[in-house]
């Protein structure tokens, strides 16, 4: 059997297509396998519940954040670097990246009188 540049191409083309196909198969399975932590949270007018939030350092996680005020309210971190703002009676998530043991806040920017929360990795 005789090959042509254009046949050579087309099966390293295909071969390519194949290895990438199962390294994304394989690696949808791990993601899957790793089981993510999931935290609530509730804000109602500024105020968090809980204020602090423990979890696992090395090890990434979700916050599921709750808004059960009157009004809108933004869940910001400047040390995580997040922020999501939320209307009355909305809900949302953010996931964040495992994080090296030690204590980092967050507040309600609409209401920066309020009691900061903090997430504390150990």
């Amino acid at each position: 059997m005789t090959t042509t540049p254009t046949t050579d191409r087309t099966l390293r083309g295909a071969t390519l297509l194949a290895a990438a196909a199962i390294l994304a198969l394989f690696t949808t399975f791990a993601l899957a396998a790793e089981e993510l932590l999931v935290v609530k949270l509730s804000a109602r007018d500024g105020k968090f519940e809980p204020l602090t939030i423990e979890v696992p350092a090395g090890k990434r996680f979700k916050i599921e954040i709750s808004n059960d005020g009157k009004g809108p309210m933004e869940f910001e971190s400047k040390d995580l670097k997040q922020e999501k703002v939320l209307a009355a009676g909305a809900k949302s998530s953010v996931v964040i990246n495992a994080l090296k043991p030690g204590t980092y806040t967050f507040f309600d920017e609409y209401h920066m009188d309020a009691p900061k929360g903090q997430i504390v990795a150990k």
